[in-house]
């Protein structure tokens, strides 16, 4: 800077100054689109477990609501013709739908009763389920429609699912 003025210095200042531009404090959008793949990218992958752990839930509650009704139900001195009987006739498992409940008279099980894959009747004295989520059912459990049931069998030896008995 030979030869140069105290006003050329002073110019030349300001003209830095706009130069050099100072980071506002705010996310750039690519920042911001980097979190939000991440998250979408978090949330893509944990959301088939929690729709699985719903379907759990679910299970679980309708087991409980079946082996309390076959408890009320072996409480009895005989069975009774509905739930009515035992006060549990508005009594709806998770998926919005009335409990299942079939009493067999003296003797076979008749007609209608479930059966297992060797197309044996799986319980001698009643049978009680819910219908499962798809809210449809079969005889037989092998079939499509019962396999999502959740069933009482072997006359109370086990409460679960259909496609697992």
């Amino acid at each position: 800077m030979t030869g140069s003025s105290a006003a050329e210095c002073a110019n030349e200042t300001p003209l830095r100054q706009r130069r050099v531009r100072r980071r506002s404090p705010g996310f750039t959008i690519l920042e911001l689109m980097t979190v939000m793949t991440v998250i979408g990218a978090l949330a893509a992958l944990g959301f088939p477990r929690l729709q699985d752990m719903l379907v759990k839930a679910k299970v679980a509650r309708a087991i409980g609501d079946i082996v309390a009704l076959e408890r009320d139900i072996d409480g009895l001195d005989s069975l009774p013709a509905d739930l009515g009987k035992i006060n549990r006739a508005g009594l709806l498992d998770p998926w919005g739908n009335p409990y299942v409940y079939f009493p067999f008279p003296p003797g076979p099980p008749p007609g209608g009763a479930r059966l297992d894959k060797f197309a044996v009747p799986i319980n001698e004295k009643y049978d009680i389920y819910s219908l499962g989520f798809d809210g449809g059912t079969s005889v037989s459990l092998t079939g499509a429609a019962g396999r999502d049931d959740i069933v009482r069998g072997s006359d109370g030896g086990y409460v679960g699912l259909g496609s697992k008995y």
